[in-house]
């Protein structure tokens, strides 16, 4: 039981003080920013980077797995994808998957 009111600290004696409670509160917050939310937002900020650099004959791969080649980046988000020779879909720039697509471009390591 000393243990836990150490590392809470707190009184041993039970009476609890509202700046450790404070303090502790203000950890558990810097832990979230710097283990999920700032992950997290540098993530989104290379998404978009990425999207924004898209140009015609990228090979990419789509969230729902459609793989393709770019024939023409749209002004309205949009972009027309040649799936196979003569086929074209038009697709959203936001549905591209950027982690399939860097390892679709990944290039072939040769073992020995």
């Amino acid at each position: 039981m000393q243990l836990l009111s150490i590392f809470l600290m707190a009184d041993p004696s039970g009476k609890s003080s509202g700046t450790s409670t404070l303090l502790l509160m203000g950890m558990m917050i810097l832990v979230f920013y710097f283990f999920m939310i700032r992950p997290q937002a540098k993530k989104a900020k290379q998404q978009k980077t990425y999207i924004n650099d898209l140009q015609k004959g990228d090979k990419i791969v789509t969230i729902a797995g459609i793989h393709g080649t770019i024939n023409k980046v749209n002004d309205d988000n949009t972009l027309m994808l040649e799936t196979s020779p003569g086929s074209y879909m038009k697709i959203e720039k936001s549905a591209i998957s950027m982690e399939w697509s860097a390892a679709l471009n990944k290039p072939v390591e040769v073992k020995k």
